[in-house]
């Protein structure tokens, strides 16, 4: 089912920004001046440099990014807002329509189906919505913006080489925070777990394939191990903690995923 892994090799070192952050859409051109000369020293080619650009101030991704409440509600309360029920009736349906893609994904990356599924059906729903921000403008904004500059500076370069590479546009599409495809990755988890999974020679997050393949590359590569447990106290719970910071998301993860599997 699963060809060799294609690899992008892409440096992400985050350089030192000439100009300083900022709070408001004020300082955001500087900014860009600044970064596009520190992007082309660290390797980033003409098309990515038109992309930085064409960027605007993105303040649907900064009000997202100063509100995300639902990370604050107790377990019971999240899993039913996200709905948890619906996403593993659902998750359960799809592994037993098709078992032996999800058998595969267990076989080659040791991830259990169900684990990969839990997490595909909160990210979108299973596809049904990747996202409507625009990726560059996003997380070009929230490089520049004070809160998280650097943890976001690597994977606004990331973002710019893969547009040079085509695997990103300019106008390309996904979620307030910049994340891409199926299971939202953010770009520099793409250079760095991205899986082709359809062994076509390209890795498109927008393919369900690559996409569970990636995100079960992920995991592996964060230190999953095979046969062992997923649940709170149990070994790979602390990888499931490698995906998502918020405690609640993580519990829900592993408490769906356990249920499809049941």
């Amino acid at each position: 089912m699963f060809r060799t892994a294609f690899a992008l090799c892409v440096c992400l070192a985050s350089p030192a920004i000439g100009a300083p952050c900022g709070n408001d859409a004020s300082g955001f051109a500087n900014w860009k001046a600044a970064f596009a000369q520190e992007a082309a020293q660290a390797g980033v080619g003409a098309r990515g440099l038109a992309a930085l650009a064409q960027t605007s101030y993105a303040t649907r991704t900064i009000n997202a990014d100063r509100n995300q409440k639902s990370f604050r509600y107790e377990l019971a309360d999240f899993m039913r807002i996200r709905g948890a029920d619906t996403i593993v009736a659902q998750g359960k349906r799809r592994i037993a329509a098709n078992p032996s893609f999800y058998a595969s994904i267990e076989r080659v990356f040791g991830v259990p189906a169900e684990v990969v599924v839990a997490i595909h059906g909160m990210e979108t729903g299973f596809g049904n919505f990747m996202g409507d921000a625009n990726v560059v403008s996003a997380i070009t904004t929230l490089a520049y913006d004070c809160r998280r500059s650097e943890f976001f500076t690597g994977h606004a370069l990331a973002a710019l080489k893969l547009v040079d590479q085509g695997a990103l546009s300019a106008n390309t599409v996904g979620a307030m925070h910049g994340e891409l495809g199926h299971t939202q990755f953010l770009p520099g988890n793409v250079i760095a777990y991205g899986y082709d999974g359809d062994g076509n020679g390209v890795i498109d997050l927008t393919n369900m394939t690559d996409s569970l393949a990636s995100t079960a590359n992920f995991l592996r590569q964060k230190g999953w191990q095979t046969g062992a447990g997923y649940q709170e106290g149990q070994p790979n719970f602390a990888v499931i903690q490698e995906w998502n910071a918020a405690g609640v998301y993580q519990k829900a993860i592993a408490i769906m995923a356990a249920r499809m599997a049941s």
